[in-house]
């Protein structure tokens, strides 16, 4: 049992994080840093996203436990090192997963002040927290845990399969001051969420038998839309549907994007953004699982009587499905989406430059950047948090470097780097997060890799 739980929690490792891009937040001037601040600064004429390839990412990461805790080879018995991870789990241990591919990207300037720019991008978005008690019940047992309440509130996890079709703009409202939003409605091709769930089982001992357990005000569900269909309660195997279903499927909704670029001096420069505001509503092919109630179990006194024979097992399974009963249902709900805030101050240095804009004019601009970045995401148990500092320098108009150094949940060691090259009108992207972790990627917390292909007109 031990190893084939932890089987899936491997493989959920393997695939499966948050959508802390910060490297690509405000890194020179590139078309998808509009996607994390929609008041990031342009100074070209219009871009084109080559398709499938203007903006890959994946981001995976898992607090708690690493591969090598399991698999390293120490001579340790893996149910021993199984057990040592789940007795060391955290209440706010996690796993999480966030995969884009940008399929159509594009934008173009309306007019000197104004830049328009719109997409339409496919994303996995996976989250769910260690639920340590479960764990332990399913792995060791209830009888060296008598008089311990094992909470099944820690079960809460979400699973996104969606699209998302977008539109925004940035406006220069003067020298300082550049202001921007976005309008996104979401596709929802697959979801599956528990959250919010109640309920403690326990065992103390007792009078009448030697143990008594109990599952008091249970109250546990899953949702899920677009995974099983509802006429004939079947599991959706077609992948195909999958895709038709995040451009314009049944299951819908919006939400917003705003942000702000502020220039405090030349060299001195606040911004900011809120991502993500909004929700789906799911209400096709919707499967609904609940369990809710208390149950007390005594054990068994068995008798025998030949005349008179007792199912127990059917009288204990007839009381257990009354008392606590799972119901299934096909109402529709809402979903809402992760909403994420950043936040960060850059402060320019080093040799002034100009470079052509859009209209022939020149726009002076620093080789050298420092700064730090603040990025928040909202997750069911609480905020989840990261601080970044940054480096940024350009080697010359068309080649940009920059380094970051970021603390967060998962490492206190994340060194990233990235690197934007323009070749005439040829622009390519690419950035790795985690570096010091590819010495041994089975000890690595978190991963990180973007890379894209752009078209840049001045």
């Amino acid at each position: 049992m031990k190893k084939l739980l932890f089987l899936l929690l491997i493989l959920c490792a393997l695939k499966i994080t948050a959508q802390n891009k910060q490297i690509l937040y405000n890194f020179a001037e590139l078309p998808q840093t509009l996607l994390l601040n929609p008041a990031s600064e342009t100074n070209y004429k219009f871009h084109i996203g080559i398709s499938f390839l203007s903006n890959i990412s994946t981001q995976t990461g898992s607090k708690g436990f690493v591969l090598s805790d399991i698999f390293a080879v120490d001579n340790r018995n893996i149910n021993d090192k199984i057990s040592e991870v789940i007795s060391n789990l955290k209440t706010n241990d996690f796993i999480k997963l966030n995969t884009q591919i940008e399929v159509l990207s594009g934008g173009f300037r309306l007019n000197d002040k104004t830049y328009i720019n719109f997409g339409f991008y496919e994303e996995i978005d996976a989250f769910g927290y260690y639920p340590k008690d479960v764990l332990t019940l399913l792995t060791e047992g209830n009888n060296a845990f008598i008089n311990k309440n094992f909470r099944i509130s820690q079960i809460s996890y979400k699973l996104d399969v969606l699209g998302v079709l977008h539109a925004g703009f940035s406006k220069k409202i003067d020298e300082k001051l550049t202001l921007g939003a976005r309008f996104k409605i979401y596709s929802s091709a697959f979801n599956m969420q528990s959250t919010n769930n109640t309920g403690t089982f326990s065992t103390y001992e007792s009078t009448n038998n030697l143990y008594t357990s109990y599952f008091n005000a249970v109250n546990l569900n899953a949702r899920t839309s677009g995974l099983v269909n509802s006429e004939t309660n079947q599991y959706i195997e077609d992948t195909s549907q999958y895709l038709k279903n995040t451009f314009f499927g049944d299951n819908l909704g919006l939400g917003f994007d705003v942000g702000f670029t502020y220039h405090m001096s030349p060299q001195l420069e606040i911004s900011g953004s809120i991502l993500d505001v909004g929700f789906i509503n799911h209400k096709t092919n919707i499967k609904n699982t609940k369990v809710e109630g208390d149950f007390v179990y005594e054990g068994v006194n068995f008798t025998f009587d030949s005349d008179n024979p007792r199912n127990y097992w059917g009288e204990i399974d007839e009381r257990l499905k009354e008392q606590l009963p799972i119901t299934e249902d096909q109402e529709s709900y809402i979903s809402w989406r992760p909403t994420k805030i950043n936040a960060a101050l850059k402060y320019s240095f080093g040799e002034r430059r100009s470079k052509v804009c859009y209209d022939n004019s020149f726009n002076d601009f620093y080789t050298d950047a420092l700064g730090f970045q603040l990025h928040t995401v909202f997750r069911p148990f609480n905020p989840q948090l990261a601080f970044t500092g940054f480096y940024q320098k350009s080697i010359t108009n068309k080649l940009h470097t920059k380094f970051t150094y970021t603390i967060d949940d998962l490492s206190f060691t994340n060194i990233g780097a990235g690197l934007s090259a323009q070749i005439w009108n040829v622009n390519f992207y690419g950035m790795v997060d985690n570096l010091l972790s590819y010495r041994n990627l089975s000890a690595a917390n978190s991963l990180s890799l973007q890379v894209g292909f752009n078209l840049i007109f001045n």
